[in-house]
């Protein structure tokens, strides 16, 4: 019964932020800060707040979860990168794409091994592995072991999280 209770809550705690919040709609757009060169990010929250929407702030900063078939990056076929839209560090690569039927964009593996961070989450009565960006320690989303080959994992991620570079045309 508590597991049904906890699990009622979590529901209603998605659901809720996720009405509270509004895209932009243009955060491929987003100019990042002269502070992405280098090492790690270190921002105050105000300063988060200043650069990011409310939803990008939401997901990337608070741990929240955007409503699932809503990312703009669901659908997208097109060749390139996916960037934290945090701080703009490369994070997938398109070609590790695939579609999950889960509602979030979902990929096999991360660019780079240290292109990501993972973290335990155990929120809402249950064990999770976060993904955040490994240059702002943004929230990505989560990686689950029930994804294809070659590496058996599914990052299931927000798409409000990301941002995307095409490929440059040859």
């Amino acid at each position: 019964m508590s597991k049904y209770l906890l699990g009622m809550l979590w529901v209603l705690a998605v659901l809720a932020g996720a009405c509270t919040t509004e895209a932009t709609g243009n955060e491929a757009a987003v100019r990042y800060p002269s502070d992405t060169l280098g090492g790690k990010i270190t921002r105050t929250e105000a300063q988060w707040k200043a650069q990011l929407s409310s939803k990008a702030y939401y997901v990337l900063r608070e741990k929240g979860t955007e409503w699932p078939y809503t990312s703009k990056w669901l659908k997208n076929k097109t060749k390139g990168t996916y960037v934290c839209a945090g701080c703009g560090h490369p994070v997938f690569a398109s070609e590790t794409k695939f579609e999950s039927g889960t509602g979030w964009p979902s990929f096999f593996a991360p660019l780079r091994k240290n292109s990501v961070e993972t973290h335990e989450d155990r929120g809402f009565a249950m064990t999770r592995t976060e993904v955040v960006c490994a240059k702002c320690g943004g929230h990505l989303g989560h990686v689950f072991d029930d994804g294809p080959k070659p590496t058996g994992l599914r990052y299931c991620l927000n798409g409000v999280a990301l941002d995307f570079k095409p490929a440059e045309k040859k």
